[in-house]
């Protein structure tokens, strides 16, 4: 029998690996806010001053800084997650398809599409000035949040609307309008304003909703005017290779 090689180090287990978790999240949050070590200080230093007044006033000094300090670390960790938050959005804020990734912050009970359920753009693959439309499905119903353009993401939403309706009759469909300017909502507000709305589903219904939705599809993306697909050739050049 072959003689196993007792010389291979067996895999070593990862110790502190919350450590390294809490750092990796903290080099990202000073990276998308470098002033948020100032405020995690400021936090920090604001509770712990609170714990040892308090320890003065009742004769508790020590015993009471001790326990604050713990409490401080929370607090300067709930402002570092916040504040960081704040600049993800921030960055999100007028970027192609900042609506869609801002959904993903939804909590357990929504369902979302990461890609637009319908695209409209005016040069094929350029979607800098395309209208889109994302889909969410929660116990308020249907969540249609369209950006870009105005005059053509109103129209594409209404017509994604209309979709979902007839499939849909007794659903209630909800246009929301990602920006910053009157009647829209800006995408750090947009997940807070989906969370507050009523319910009018249960859980069993979201499902039943979404699976149906699933399986119906996403819109037929727009021929660009001027092409007819059943005259389309393909590149001869390109298939021989140039």
């Amino acid at each position: 029998m072959a003689r196993k090689d007792s010389s291979t180090p067996a895999p070593r287990k990862q110790r502190f690996g919350w450590a390294r978790q809490i750092g990796t999240a903290f080099t990202q949050a000073r990276g998308l806010d470098p002033a948020v070590v100032w405020w995690m200080l400021g936090a920090f230093v604001l509770v712990e001053v609170v714990f040892v007044v308090l320890g003065i006033v009742f004769d508790h000094a020590i015993y009471l800084s001790v326990i604050g300090i713990p409490l401080a670390v929370m607090a300067a960790g709930i402002v570092m997650v916040r504040r960081t938050e704040r600049a993800a959005y921030a960055q999100l804020e007028g970027q192609v398809g900042g609506g869609g990734a801002a959904l993903g912050a939804l909590r357990r009970g929504w369902f979302f599409e990461q890609q637009p359920v319908a695209v409209e753009a005016t040069r094929p693959g350029d979607l800098s000035a395309a209208a889109m439309v994302f889909r969410a499905v929660g116990r308020p119903g249907v969540v249609l949040v369209a950006e870009g353009p105005q005059g053509r993401a109103q129209k594409l939403a209404d017509k994604e609307r209309k979709r979902i309706s007839r499939v849909l009759p007794n659903v209630p469909v909800t246009v929301l309008r990602v920006g910053t300017g009157e009647g829209e909502v800006p995408v750090r507000k947009l997940v807070s304003k989906l969370q507050r709305m009523r319910p009018s589903l249960t859980k069993t219904e979201v499902t039943a909703v979404n699976k149906r939705l699933r399986a119906l599809g996403s819109a037929p993306m727009p021929v660009p005017k001027g092409i007819d697909p059943m005259r389309a050739r393909p590149d001869r050049k390109g298939l021989r290779g140039r």
